[in-house]
Formats: structure tokens, C-alpha cells, sequence
């Protein structure tokens, strides 16, 4: 039997990450919807190519750049909300609700795994990734969670003022 490496398995999880977004995608009737999980998409993407960077340096015995510094925090992420739409398909939002709960899901999942991985591999440089891949997929249920919120009462939702995804204003 062979045995998968924990960035193999984290490469396969960002690449199933992906498929899920685009789907959900697909499958949103609100720009923002569409906006942010195609963001996120490319963001699983971006992710696995990282994972597939680290593990082709540490097979060769070469010490990997430092990549987590190049991973995003969130940022694009908190564009997304500055140019919100204020319509939303009110038919809708039963069933953005029910993607957004499954992408959070999701997330949960890829970061109960990293947590582990974090805890448990030995070599620095992937320490240091998974933890950042900790942070990343954290920004992730934060903006679904924003997305959540907005759809559930948007004019409350821009009157609060404060918005976690919209501090760049």
C-alpha cells in the first residue's frame, strides 16, 4: 500500500477545494456569490500549486523559498465585498445559504487536517505552510461568514459599519 505524504494529501484537498467552489459557482444566482466562490476557487488553486512547490523542494532535499509570504490573507477576499451588489435573487437565498454552510464545511475539514499536520510533520518549511494554510482557510469561513450575513439582512448588514471584509475602504 502507498502511503500519501501530508502535502500529497493537502494538494489533493485544495484540488477537491477547488472543484467544490467552481461548482458552487456555477451553481449561485448572486453575483456575489459567483464573485466569491470563484475567488476562492483560485484561491484552492493557489494553494495546491504552493503544496505541489514545497514538496518538489523538499524531494530534492532543496530548501523551499519562503512561501508562505506569498499566500494572499485575505485580501482579495475583502475586495470582493467592497463592490457588493445591493440586489440579491431573494428566491435565492435559501439555497446560497445551503452552499455556504457546505463551503464551511469544507473549510473546517482542510483546516482540522493542516492543524494536525502542523502538529505532527517534522519538517520546518511544512510546519510553517500548513500553519499558514490554517490562516488562509480561517479568512475563508470569515468571508463566507460575511456573505452569510449579508445575504441574511443586507441593509442591516451595511449600516453595522463595520465589516470585517470591507476594512480597505
Amino acid at each position: 500500500m502507498i502511503t500519501m505524504e501530508p502535502l500529497e494529501i493537502a494538494i489533493e484537498m485544495e484540488m477537491e477545494g477547488r472543484a467544490f467552489y467552481r461548482n458552487a459557482s456555477d451553481e449561485s444566482r448572486n453575483v456575489l456569490g459567483k464573485t466569491l466562490f470563484t475567488r476562492l476557487a483560485k484561491e484552492e488553486d493557489f494553494h495546491a500549486a504552493k503544496a505541489a512547490e514545497i514538496l518538489e523542494f523538499l524531494n530534492r532535499d532543496e530548501n523551499p523559498l519562503a512561501i508562505e509570504e506569498s499566500l494572499d490573507r485575505g485580501k482579495k477576499l475583502r475586495a470582493i465585498f467592497t463592490r457588493a451588489e445591493d440586489s440579491i435573487d431573494l428566491e435565492a437565498i435559501s439555497e446560497e445559504i445551503e452552499l455556504i454552510q457546505s463551503a464551511l464545511d469544507v473549510e473546517e475539514t482542510s483546516s482540522n487536517f493542516y492543524q494536525q499536520q502542523s502538529e505532527s510533520v517534522k519538517n520546518d518549511f511544512e510546519r510553517r505552510f500548513f500553519k499558514a494554510l490554517i490562516s488562509e482557510e480561517h479568512m475563508h469561513r470569515l468571508s463566507l461568514m460575511e456573505y452569510q450575513d449579508y445575504l441574511a439582512d443586507p441593509s442591516r448588514w451595511f449600516k453595522k459599519g463595520t465589516h470585517v471584509f470591507l476594512d480597505n475602504l
